[in-house]
């Protein structure tokens, strides 16, 4: 069954509530400003796209940070309905609760016609996807749309249970299309070569996508924290690197299989005797007892940048070291510009890697940044994520 797409729906003078992943990070000192917009700004093609088909009102609904089911003005939507206001030209009225009687009356008045809820992480109900919260919701409209991907992996009431409400009425946004079409072109037919780039900090936290890449992929080139339980399981000293007996029990597992002629490990490494310490280069694949990898050497970055060269299709999730410092930024940069010069379709997905790519300056030369880390591994995992199935079928 077909996903539908919100430009299938007729929206002439409906109510339609809409779930963006308006999850912004905030400045620390002055909580009223964003420090970076992206996923506002990435949802207002399918906010302009309602706006100007007729719709009637639009409620706007999202989380922001983890306010654990209580009113924490911490995490007020404040900031995001001021900037919305500034993008969009027009009043964003920002209600009191996601439940607050008065959004009833506001629905009625001519005057506002954008009104956004409050966090719906105020309420510990949205996170247990509770069936009368998600009723609530619904009863606010006619129509309902999902365009937070970053969100569409958790069963929660705002993306999953609320879909009960609206049978043959749920839609897809611009946002989960431009996703999900380029996720495809990884998790459906990828062409050859297909290379993943895996990095970050633990085995366990990937095991199953790494499990799961390497029936598919030619290359799995492994970096960052991620490298040394592999290095260690193959019997080689990691020195002080980070690196737990799970991990290495892992490493082991996936190492004894038959696909893991397909990984490569890096062969020297940029160390320290601290954490962000004094960069030393190691040139060999073992680290002395004192040192720390923090980054992968240089001919790790040559036999790297040689398989992107000849991919065809390029998945990067995870840094190749400790990249927010620039000693030890050089592999992640240098993973990011090999990227930027392949001919290759390129997705990047998880924070650290699309961070790395924002930094390096090289963001516009790549061919889909996923906006959710979490929810663009586990597409890839599982094929899809019960936010999309719901929007397809409905709850189970």
């Amino acid at each position: 069954m077909a996903l539908n797409y919100i430009d299938q729906a007729d929206l002439s003078g409906k109510v339609v509530i809409a779930r963006f992943d308006f999850n912004v990070p905030l400045n620390k000192e002055d909580r009223s400003e964003i420090t970076d917009t992206t996923r506002i700004d990435n949802a207002l093609e399918t906010i302009n796209y309602i706006l100007s088909n007729g719709a009637k009102k639009l409620i706007l609904m999202s989380h922001l940070g983890r306010p654990q089911g209580e009113r924490n003005m911490d995490f007020t939507l404040e900031p995001v309905a001021t900037y919305l206001a500034s993008k969009l030209g027009e009043d964003v009225i920002l209600s009191e609760s996601c439940t607050d009687r008065g959004i009833k009356t506001l629905l009625g008045l001519n005057e506002s016609k954008v009104i956004l809820l409050e966090n719906l992480r105020f309420h510990a109900e949205e996170t247990s996807n509770d069936r009368d919260f998600a009723k609530t919701l619904a009863n606010y409209a006619d129509i309902y749309v999902n365009d937070a991907f970053g969100a569409a992996h958790r069963k929660h009431a705002s993306t999953y249970g609320i879909n009960e409400f609206f049978k043959n009425k749920a839609y897809a946004g611009f946002l989960i299309k431009n996703e999900l079409q380029a996720l495809e072109k990884v998790v459906g037919n990828a062409q050859k070569p297909f290379v993943a780039i895996v990095g970050g900090a633990k085995v366990s936290d990937k095991i199953k996508i790494i499990e799961k890449l390497l029936r598919s992929v030619d290359s799995l080139l492994i970096g960052g924290a991620m490298a040394y339980p592999f290095l260690k399981a193959k019997g080689l000293n990691v020195g002080k690197s980070l690196c737990t007996d799970e991990d290495v029990s892992l490493a082991k597992r996936i190492l004894n299989d038959k696909t893991s002629h397909k990984i490569m490990l890096p062969v020297d490494h940029i160390t320290s005797k601290d954490f962000g310490g004094m960069p030393e280069p190691v040139n060999q694949e073992e680290i002395p007892e004192d040192f720390m990898g923090l980054d992968i050497g240089p001919r790790t970055r040559e036999l790297y940048e040689a398989k992107i060269k000849e991919a065809k299709t390029v998945l990067w999730n995870g840094p190749m070291g400790l990249f927010e410092n620039k000693d030890f930024a050089e592999g992640s940069f240098s993973i990011a510009k090999a990227l930027a010069e392949s001919n290759a379709f390129t997705l990047i997905g998880g924070g650290d890697s699309v961070s790395a790519v924002n930094q390096s300056g090289l963001a516009s030369k790549m061919s889909h940044i996923s906006t959710g880390g979490g929810a663009s591994l586990e597409y890839i995992e599982n094929g899809s994520l019960p936010g999309i199935q719901a929007l397809k079928f409905g709850i189970n």
